[in-house]
């Protein structure tokens, strides 16, 4: 996924459906600079990892 479309994502109102690796996710965080996403699996917030924003995929 490209940096632009996650922040986008990230700031969007409404739920957009992603996934990590299969797991549907939230973006928390966006990284502009390292290209990393602060993610955790939906309904699992203590979850909470950072992502290469290549591992995201938008459905």
């Amino acid at each position: 996924m490209n940096k632009l479309r996650a922040q986008e994502i990230a700031a969007a109102p409404v739920m957009v459906n992603v996934t990590c690796d299969g797991v549907p996710i939230y973006i928390q965080h966006v990284d502009e600079h390292n290209e990393t996403a602060t993610i955790y699996p939906l309904g699992q917030p203590e979850q909470e990892q950072t992502v290469q924003l290549s591992s995201l995929q938008e459905h």
